[in-house]
């Protein structure tokens, strides 16, 4: 029975993540009601009754897994270029919320004063993965959207240390020890942690470079090593085992010369598995009676959240910067706690209840009630309230092109003349490289990763081509991003017939293959830049017509059409050349096109020089 207990909360953990990714909101909301539903309101799921003893080390597993995961994206490197303002909110500001939350636990709901350090720990924690889709909607300027992203990335495993150092912390005191012997066992946790934290991350970075560990081991090693590292810390310091598995992860992240991006992508899974499955079942965990605990102050407790430590923590954050007042107001608003935050407080709800404390079994009730109205609040207003403050981004007018080879930088930096706005996308670091040198911005990697939801400009892309010769980086981007954009705003260079056939390509990478007309595949652009092409522009106009065009470059393969519109957001309209287009460019527009090699482009009668225009750039 319980085989069908386990399977079934997988089904169900998958079947939330499909509906956030349908409706395009965090998932954990889905994830949360679908436990909702399961445990209190059902009865049918009783995680306590189900896993018995082994709930509570599946859950504190889980969460290092998590956690290391969260570590394995703090570059040092990066906290330099991140700005003063998302350095104070993971610092000062982070502080300043800790102690309003704290102490509004203390005395506005009379919680043990360790309960309320913990809650005031465990709540300064937003994360990535409930402020990218909520970002994603809401498209605001780029300062804002700047902060908000850093601050979710920079303060999820910062914020998650932290608590694990207020959670230590107040465990000692609170066994009214002598003052002495509660900081020598604080002090040996936090040797303990950092010793063994820093140890792993050693031996895991020698066994890689030395290649004791076999490529193929890579993923099932380090997951193995941070489980080990995690339980043997606990032994030696009870508590401590989280503390280590984050700087392990810091460790890795910050090696240079370490390649772990397959480790990273492993993990990221990883995570996603267990970050859904842990949150149905600690939803499950709730009680009617739990949440019977809250009295009507948990109102008091949501505004002070809400209205007073995020304004303050912004106050503080922002002092003496140049950053809009609008903008201040907007981050002031934005805070959705997340996954991190309720897996984290559980852990410590469950060693806390296990030692006794008064109030402990308060601690994730309270959490998921935060998660609840933030995530909900804020994404049905956060929308609203930028439109009204006038600090949205304009109409998306980015344009993606997935690949970086010398085809693609060809038609990226033809495009770039013509003012049109590019980023490009590849899994190979040289064609990045290449694309840096020629002054493209270039994003390394798999664009449909999550680690692209980070650094990726999604909030400003109009539309994405794929232009990789490899299929199968075409057909993931187009389903990706079919999803998020539409459609109607996705295009793909063609696979062959038999490519198609073998590999039974999806509806959807299938219907967008069609940029370029017949012409218009890899080999066939290729091969013209190699024997020395051009992609250059050409303006209609009265006395020259497109099938003037068409008739004078008869070998060019058109690739795009772009008109000029009098919007001051989005001056420019870009179309790709698809088959059986419907509608033929007409007069004032510009062609952009593969010119053959040592071809005279016949220009349109001089009537100026705007008129005469016709960019052209070497591959």
């Amino acid at each position: 029975m319980s085989a069908i207990y386990i399977a079934g909360i997988a089904l169900c953990s998958v079947f939330a993540q499909w509906l956030a990714w349908v409706f395009k909101v965090p998932a954990i909301l889905f994830l949360l009601l679908v436990g909702l539903l399961l445990g209190p309101i059902s009865g049918q799921l009783s995680p306590d009754d189900l896993l018995g003893d082994l709930l509570f080390p599946i859950v504190s597993l889980s969460v290092a897994v998590i956690l290391f995961e969260g570590a394995l994206t703090l570059h040092f490197r990066e906290l330099k270029g991140i700005g003063k303002i998302v350095r104070n909110l993971c610092s000062i500001g982070m502080l300043a919320t800790f102690i309003i939350i704290a102490l509004s636990g203390y005395f506005i709901l009379n919680l043990d004063w360790r309960v309320a350090g913990v809650l005031g720990a465990v709540l300064v924690v937003t994360g990535p993965t409930v402020i990218a889709p909520m970002l994603n909607a809401m498209r605001p300027t780029q300062d804002i959207d700047r902060v908000l992203r850093w601050e979710g990335i920079v303060i999820d495993p910062i914020g998650a240390l932290f608590a694990v150092l207020v959670f230590e912390a107040v465990s000692f005191v609170g066994k009214g020890e002598v003052l002495s012997h509660t900081l020598i066992a604080l002090f040996t946790t936090l040797g303990v942690g950092l010793s063994v934290g820093i140890v792993s991350g050693w031996l895991t970075s020698l066994l890689i470079r030395r290649e004791w560990l076999p490529y193929e081991l890579h993923k099932f090693g380090i997951l193995a090593l941070v489980l080990f590292s995690f339980s043997l810390s606990n032994f030696l310091s009870h508590e401590s085992g989280l503390l280590a598995v984050t700087v392990f992860g810091i460790w890795l992240a910050n090696q240079d010369d370490l390649e772990i991006d397959s480790v990273l992508e492993f993990k990221e899974d990883l995570s996603m598995i267990l970050i859904s499955s842990l949150f149905i079942l600690l939803a499950a965990r709730l009680q009617i009676s739990d949440l019977m605990l809250l009295d009507i102050n948990i109102f008091i407790f949501l505004a002070i959240v809400l209205f007073i430590a995020r304004p303050i923590c912004i106050a503080i954050s922002t002092f003496n910067s140049d950053l809009p007042f609008k903008s201040r107001l907007l981050l002031s608003w934005i805070a959705p706690r997340g996954i991190v935050a309720a897996a984290v407080g559980s852990v410590f709800a469950l060693s806390m209840h296990e030692s006794g404390i008064a109030d402990a079994n308060k601690i994730v009730p309270l959490i998921f009630t935060v998660i609840i109205v933030t995530v909900v609040l804020q994404s049905l207003t956060a929308t609203p309230l930028a439109k009204l403050l006038g600090v949205r981004q304009p109409s998306p007018n980015t344009l993606l092109i997935i690949g970086a080879n010398h085809v693609a930088r060809a038609i990226a930096c033809g495009l770039k003349d013509q003012n049109i706005e590019v980023h490009l996308s590849d899994p190979a670091w040289e064609n990045c490289k290449m694309a840096r040198m020629d002054g493209l911005p270039c994003y390394y990697g798999n664009p449909q990763s999550e680690h692209a939801e980070r650094y990726l400009p999604l909030t400003k892309l109009k539309s994405v081509i794929a232009l990789s010769p490899n299929r199968h980086h075409n057909a993931l981007g187009v389903q990706y991003f079919s999803h998020l954009l539409n459609e109607q705003s996705v295009f793909s260079l063609r696979s062959s017939t038999n490519h198609a056939k073998a590999n039974k390509d999806s509806a959807t990478f299938l219907s967008r293959q069609i940029l370029f007309g017949e012409q218009g595949n890899y080999a066939r652009l290729s091969s013209l830049i190699a024997k020395g092409g051009k992609v250059s522009a050409t303006r209609l106009s009265e006395e020259f017509t497109w099938d003037q065009y068409l008739e004078v470059n008869k070998e060019a393969i058109p690739l795009f059409i772009i008109s000029e519109r009098n919007k001051e957001d989005d001056p420019l309209m870009i179309r790709p050349f698809i088959m059986d287009m419907k509608k033929a460019p007409e007069e004032g527009e510009k062609i952009v096109a593969m010119q053959p090699p040592k071809m005279t482009i016949l220009k349109e009668p001089s009537i100026n020089k705007e008129t005469n225009e016709q960019a052209s750039i070497e591959s």
